[in-house]
């Protein structure tokens, strides 16, 4: 899809940052991107975010404005054999780049 080398289909959670741009938003043990195998299992892990800063407002442990905000969206990746992924923007990110 992004890349020559690709091994698989993908699926990560960014968020877009002021300095950076768009990012992955989680990391594995190896420093590589959280890849999900489904866009539907991504979402759930948005929801349940969600979720949890609701309860979190509900708690007055944290403001509406910021339990109610979604950030997090889903992009499609090729992900490499090393763990690393592309994007739709060709930007690569792996262990050692972000």
């Amino acid at each position: 899809m992004y890349a020559q080398a690709k091994t698989k289909i993908g699926f990560c959670i960014y968020i877009d940052t002021v300095l950076q741009g768009p990012l992955p938003v989680e990391r594995d043990e190896r420093g590589n991107p959280v890849v999900y195998a489904s866009m539907l299992e991504a979402q759930r892990i948005i929801a349940a975010d969600t979720i949890e800063r609701i309860r979190q407002f509900l708690e007055n442990q944290r403001d509406f404005g910021d339990a109610m905000t979604v950030e997090e969206y889903i992009e499609e990746v090729d992900v490499m054999s090393d763990g690393s992924i592309w994007d739709k923007d060709d930007r690569r990110f792996g262990h050692d780049n972000w």
